[in-house]
């Protein structure tokens, strides 16, 4: 339930349009909800600003319809994360007003009106590989209610690709950068603007990548200052803490 959704109940009680015993009923469920497979938490957008979102990996397509369901029925916006073809395809399937990216294996369905952030996102990816990481980045920055812009493939093997961008750089609010292989890029760009970098870094590159651990190591070894490192792969971790400092931007 959004604070929205909660004004507008304690109004209708108020007015008469809502029984005190429904409205009781309504906030019975709020903390939490018990399906059984899982504890669905619908007070997150009160204490967050933002619902819960679904991590969808180990998780069979019938315990995401289910949690899935519990949350449409609250009328919650949706996102739910690392999904493969297989369970994206059933959920939009099942929930055809929502929408399903196989690229990022993100699901989102819209039900309540999304705040919109003054301040740019921009998403920065340095490979075409790197991608799948970028763009569940991307999407989850939208779904948080930020405007976001995307740069694909302007790695460091070809730096100029991103010195002709030198004004994207320039205007974003909050930058994301996604990289694999030695993960030089988000220093690049660190050195280059004065907005906040939030560095990714991707399981991509050959057997001395270790599968993102050489990234991880060599961001976190960053000489530019102020460059932030979340965990390999996990470009929803960055859309969140990129949403978050976006919105002190907003604040007076």
């Amino acid at each position: 339930m959004t604070p929205e959704q909660l004004k507008r109940l304690l109004e209708e009680i108020q007015q008469g349009k809502t029984s005190v015993e429904a409205g009781i009923e309504t906030l019975r469920k709020l903390p939490f909800e018990d399906i059984g497979i899982a504890q669905i938490d619908h007070h997150r957008s009160l204490r967050q600003g933002v619902p819960e979102v679904v991590f969808g990996q180990s998780k069979t397509i019938e315990q995401l319809e289910s949690i899935l369901a519990a949350m449409a029925r609250n009328g919650s916006n949706i996102l739910a994360t690392r999904l493969d073809s297989d369970k994206g395809t059933a959920l939009q399937n099942r929930f055809p007003e929502g929408e399903f990216d196989a690229v990022s294996g993100t699901f989102c369905l819209r039900q309540q009106p999304i705040k919109e952030n003054s301040g740019k996102i921009l998403v920065v990816c340095a490979g075409t590989s790197d991608l799948r990481v970028a763009k569940e980045a991307a999407i989850t920055a939208r779904m948080l209610g930020n405007p976001v812009e995307e740069l694909v493939d302007v790695g460091v093997a070809g730096i100029h690709r991103l010195l002709a961008r030198g004004e994207k750089l320039q205007q974003a609010a909050v930058i994301i950068v996604v990289a694999g292989m030695e993960g030089a890029l988000p220093s690049v760009i660190g050195g280059l603007v004065a907005a906040p970098v939030i560095a990714v870094p991707t399981s991509v590159g050959y057997g001395a990548a270790f599968g993102g651990i050489a990234a991880l190591l060599g961001m976190l070894n960053s000489c530019a200052s102020g460059v932030t490192v979340v965990n390999i792969d996990n470009g929803f971790g960055a859309a969140f803490a990129a949403h978050r400092i976006n919105q002190t931007g907003d604040k007076p």
